[in-house]
């Protein structure tokens, strides 16, 4: 479990002290999220190499399509087709950052070395 915590909180997958990410603003201010090059606790070594996060989109875009099956099981009966529409583009925006930094963390996760 505390691998899933360690994703949760954001945190280094080799010594689940140090943050991934530094926190620049909010999410509500829409700013991207800035990674750290190196864990400031144990200089973890986050981007491997050019490229590296390209299988993140990957992640990214599942995380997409599982936000998207929930607002569809949680508001389609209930709005009409277009304000089902505009609800689906306005969480999609909203949630790009978030997933942003979440889908990193996964992909960092799951290729330690």
């Amino acid at each position: 479990m505390s691998k899933i915590s360690s994703i949760i909180a954001g945190t280094c997958p080799k010594c689940e002290k140090g943050p991934i990410f530094k926190y620049r603003g909010t999410i509500f201010l829409l700013k991207a999220p800035v990674m750290h090059e190196r864990c400031p606790v144990c200089n973890y070594l986050f981007d491997k190499e050019p490229g590296y996060f390209l299988g993140a989109m990957y992640v990214s875009y599942a995380l997409t399509v599982a936000e998207m099956i929930a607002v569809f099981i949680a508001f389609f009966a209930f709005v009409p087709l277009w304000v089902f529409f505009i609800l689906i583009t306005v969480i999609i925006i909203l949630l790009s950052f978030f997933n942003f930094r979440l889908s990193r963390i996964i992909w960092i996760h799951l290729f330690q070395r």
